[in-house]
């Protein structure tokens, strides 16, 4: 999870996120060679009292820098569609979840089972145990089981809401009256944390996520426990 003064992303916990880091690395590196060029040029061109006819009047560098700046975005667009291409894929997904936003708290429905489906609310300040994160914790968290392809229908019942967990991943709006899909598989076991990421009231900030990925035989146990519970 995020920590204080903290400049790069969060550690990836799944296969998307570490793509969409990998990309990002490979485009400010892009970007930072292209404002070194041009700080460079800029230098030499203010200091030099020196002129070359060549330089100031020439085909060749015209040419140059037309298609070097094509070749760059090129450079940039394909790895861009890729990942786009990979972010929309769902094959076969092993578990279906669906989060509906309210105001202001989650509620999640296992469509795969009959009975399993509950509300998360935000802990109160004044009710957190030792370790548990301000703002962040929830009385009921969304688990799922590691290593699995999971498919997230993510809609709202009453104004915009955006379904987000920065380490997955995944960002989704939640928007009334029309069912989104999102897809995501965790590559390690571990709690994930994201809050609502659109601007939706009085109390936006109160209404966070927390994913909770576990083996699949402990998936098992906690949805036979669930069941039981109903």
């Amino acid at each position: 999870m995020a920590q204080p003064l903290m400049l790069g992303f969060q550690d990836a916990a799944s296969p998307v996120m570490e793509e969409l880091i990998h990309f990002h690395d490979h485009t400010l590196m892009i970007v930072f060679l292209i404002s070194t060029l041009v700080l460079y040029i800029i230098i030499v061109t203010v200091s030099t009292k020196l002129t070359n006819k060549f330089i100031l009047d020439s085909q060749e560098i015209e040419i140059v820098w037309t298609i070097l700046p094509a070749v760059i975005l090129i450079l940039i667009a394909l790895p861009s569609l890729r990942i786009l291409y990979l972010m929309d894929e769902i094959n076969d997904p092993h578990l279906t979840v669906k989060a509906i936003g309210h105001q202001w708290y989650w509620s999640y429905e296992y469509t795969d089972y009959q009975n399993i489906s509950f509300d998360s609310y935000m802990i109160p300040t004044q009710d957190l145990t030792p370790g548990q994160f301000r703002l962040l914790e929830t009385d009921h968290r969304m688990v799922v089981p590691m290593e699995s392809p999971i498919r997230v229908l993510v809609t709202a019942e009453d104004v915009l809401h955006s379904w987000a967990v920065p380490t997955l991943g995944v960002k989704t709006d939640a928007i009334p009256g029309r069912l989104n899909q999102t897809a995501f598989i965790t590559a390690r076991p571990g709690v994930y944390y994201g809050q609502c990421s659109e601007i939706c009231g009085a109390n936006h900030s109160f209404m966070p996520i927390v994913v909770e990925a576990i083996p699949l035989e402990f998936f098992e146990s906690w949805s036979s426990m669930m069941l039981d519970d109903v």
